[in-house]
């Protein structure tokens, strides 16, 4: 089997995928670059998920690219839409023709002696398998498992007459028209589906264990509006917007941390305002403080009017059983429902899976820190894009792929061949990278998975736009924790030693 060879290999062509390619082509024009994509489209989560309604639940002017003005006003946008700016963004940076679709990564394995990787790559089409080396690794897969979703097993399912949907794997000729519908769950999905389904369902309920903070937002941005129609420059009316929006997510987020019976006082007061006498509010009273599961967001506050039309409503209990027709709560009421949707959640698997190991010994990576909340410890080589839990996802992916970008053009005009963070074990605390401040669902499974909360930095990871900024793009790229070698170097070796 030939072996292809690239200066950089990037895993995934969704958001954070396109945005490493890009900053890396940007920063280092003479390097050789390749994106290997599973699926047939670039986009990502936005080319999985189809259910309908699907739409963002950050607002687009820090959702979309740094490199990229996000023009229209609307604040929040539909999937197809979103996935259409990622593909536009892909052509349009030279990403694209340089990606190759149908190609999940087995495995992955780092040589100190080469001084580069390896990853073995089947094509889903055909089943053939290829080989490709390079210097550099960028996973961009995001931490979703595309395969399976969560999906607890609830008593009687096999009971149940009707139809039985998750939104991750939503059938195509699925027709809701005049049909009840339930739909389990109480997160963004959930939240988004109801809507998108009262207009023709003959009744939606969303059936919830407990309560989540849901936000509503103008469907159009005021000041994006006002700005167009003083035909202000694109990319100027994009930066004030985003910068604006980046101050309210941090300084909204930093309210509900620190003074949460404020912030809860606020956010409950909002959904009385919207969802009028009609709506009981038990239904919007979470048990928890705000920001320790992420806030929902609804444009136009569409879930509240549904609700106020008798379309839709909001039942809060839990399942007992399902029925021939329907579900059973412990209340003793019945749900009878044509489909039941079981926005449950989604799993985490980080890096698509793939094995990865190190001079042939496996990476633990549940056990390793992350080094900026990009560098893996211990992993030659290698990026890691992964973006905000508690603010827009690519803020933190645009930081990450530029910092690797400026790293590699640093390496090479220093002569290094690998890079690699070296941290101590009182440098990783029990919790894992995502499972100290928030509590939702698949933010508790992720800790089987994911990386560990660092203690100090530079391996704490803060989720703070401000502080990764400056630690990101502003720091000196030299660091004690960051240890630069020459391929076969004896002191590489003896870094691969300990860190395995």
């Amino acid at each position: 089997m030939e072996q292809q060879h690239v200066d950089v290999l990037v895993i995934g062509a969704g958001i954070s995928g396109i945005s490493a390619a890009r900053h890396v082509l940007r920063d280092n024009p003479g390097a050789s670059l390749v994106v290997l994509e599973r699926r047939a489209r670039v986009g990502g989560t936005w080319d999985l998920f189809r259910y309908p309604g699907i739409r963002s639940d950050s607002d687009m002017s820090t959702f979309g690219f740094g490199f990229r003005p996000w023009r229209d006003a609307r604040i929040l946008a539909g999937g197809a839409q979103i996935r259409q700016y990622v593909e536009d963004a892909a052509a349009d940076e030279g990403v694209l023709e340089r990606t190759r679709f149908g190609r999940r990564a087995v495995s992955a394995d780092f040589s100190h002696a080469a001084g580069r990787w390896t990853v073995e790559v089947e094509d889903e089409n055909t089943g053939e398998h290829e080989s490709y080396s390079a210097g550099y690794l960028v996973g961009a897969t995001g931490y979703y498992d595309y395969d399976t979703p969560y999906r607890p097993q609830f008593p009687g399912e096999a009971d149940y007459q009707g139809t039985l949907v998750h939104p991750q794997h939503w059938p195509e000729d699925l027709d809701h028209t005049g049909k009840r519908v339930v739909v389990i769950g109480s997160g963004a999905t959930a939240i988004t589906l109801l809507p998108a389904l009262a207009g023709d369902a003959a009744h939606v309920t969303m059936l919830q264990r407990s309560p989540t903070y849901v936000l509503a937002l103008p469907e159009v941005d005021p000041l994006t509006s006002v700005l167009q129609k003083l035909r202000a420059p694109a990319r100027l009316t994009y930066r004030m917007v985003r910068a604006r929006n980046i101050a309210l997510q941090r300084g909204s987020y930093a309210l509900c941390r620190n003074y949460p019976r404020i912030a809860r006082k606020v956010l409950l007061g909002l959904v009385r305002a919207r969802a009028g006498k009609g709506v009981d509010m038990r239904h919007f009273s979470p048990r928890y403080k705000p920001w320790d599961q992420r806030l929902c967001v609804v444009p136009g506050g569409d879930l509240f009017k549904v609700l106020r039309s008798g379309r839709a409503s909001v039942a809060t209990d839990r399942i007992d059983s399902f029925t021939a027709d329907g579900i059973r709560l412990k209340s003793g009421e019945e749900l009878k429902a044509d489909i039941v949707v079981t926005a449950t959640g989604l799993s985490v698997r980080l890096m698509g899976g793939m094995a990865l190991t190190v001079d042939g010994s496996p990476v633990d990576v549940k056990n390793r820190v992350l080094y900026k909340a990009v560098l893996l410890e211990g992993v030659p080589n290698l990026s890691l894009v992964i973006g905000y839990t508690n603010a827009s996802w690519t803020l933190k992916a645009d930081l990450a792929a530029a910092y690797t970008a400026r790293l590699l053009s640093h390496m090479r005009r220093h002569g290094h061949d690998i890079a690699t963070p070296v941290a101590s074990d009182g440098d990783r605390s029990e919790f894992s990278v995502m499972g100290e401040a928030l509590t939702s669902g698949y933010i508790a499974r992720a800790n089987e998975v994911m990386p560990r909360q660092g203690t100090r930095d530079p391996w704490r990871l803060w989720n703070n736009y401000y502080r990764d900024r400056a630690l990101l793009q502003d720091a000196p790229l030299d660091d004690s924790a960051l240890r630069f070698d020459k391929a076969g170097a004896p002191a590489a070796q003896e870094t691969a030693a300990e860190a395995a």
